[in-house]
């Protein structure tokens, strides 16, 4: 994995705050592995990396609502608005009469297929939605290893969306 996102192809299509995000999340990863490096095995800080995770997937979130919006498949007032829901619209399991049209729908037809959207889907799942909610029977905590391939899956699931759909890596939003 590229470690220096701005020489990475997908680094020119996102927003400036959402660099950000992605800098702050890989520095939280560099700052663990030093002090991993400096402990011995085993000797976790924190019971739960979930936020290592989190400027990541708060920045998979703003570029997948750039990605749908550059693609047609959310409108303008989707975008800037407060109704829209990534979980809702990218869920594939929905029922057909519940998802209208959906994006995950949409996805498939125009970017080649079901890979790819699952992708997005499972990204969505894994990185965003499993470690931000809690239930009483499911403690989603991961580990320091575990929120660092989280990291790695955002950023490698971004690259693959910019390329499986044909995007140009220079497009914003005006």
């Amino acid at each position: 994995m590229n470690l220096k996102p701005e020489q990475s192809p997908w680094w020119g299509y996102l927003e400036k705050d959402l660099q950000g995000l992605i800098i702050e999340a890989l520095l939280l990863i560099d700052i663990f592995d030093r002090r991993n490096e400096a402990k011995s095995e085993g000797n976790s800080e924190f019971h739960d990396y979930a936020f290592v995770v989190f400027p990541a997937a708060k920045a998979y979130e703003g570029f997948l609502k750039k990605l749908f919006f550059d693609l047609s498949l959310i409108t303008k007032e989707d975008y800037f608005g407060k109704r829209f829901r990534i979980g809702k619209a990218l869920n594939p399991y929905l029922d057909k009469e519940d998802r209208n049209e959906s994006v995950y729908d949409k996805l498939v037809r125009y970017c080649g297929g079901k890979d790819l959207a699952d992708r997005l889907w499972e990204t969505w799942r894994v990185c965003r939605n499993l470690i931000f909610h809690w239930f009483p029977e499911e403690k989603n905590s991961i580990s320091f290893a575990e929120a660092k391939e989280r990291v790695y899956l955002v950023i490698d699931s971004m690259e693959k969306a910019l390329k499986g759909c044909k995007i140009k890596l220079d497009k914003r939003i005006e």
